[in-house]
């Protein structure tokens, strides 16, 4: 079963409370998703530590219900 955008952004939030979450539908599909999530608490670290936090937050749905995420992450400007 597909995850919906609003499940999707739920997650990250909730998993990291400062983020800015933009959640698109890649492929009209429910199925192929990008995510940008710019977080305070990304700084500091490297793009890879960034993109483990969000996947932690999606609490293992990604390669589940989360076949595709396209994955931007940075700290505020």
């Amino acid at each position: 079963m597909a995850m919906d955008a609003r499940e999707i952004e739920r997650l990250i939030r909730e998993g990291i409370p400062d983020a800015q979450v933009t959640i698109r539908d890649l492929a009209g599909d429910g199925e192929h998703y990008a995510a940008e999530v710019i977080a305070e608490s990304f700084r500091g670290k490297s793009r890879v530590q960034q993109h483990q936090m969000v996947y932690v937050a999606l609490q293992g749905n990604m390669g589940e219900a989360l076949h595709a995420l396209a994955l931007q992450t940075s700290a505020p400007d």
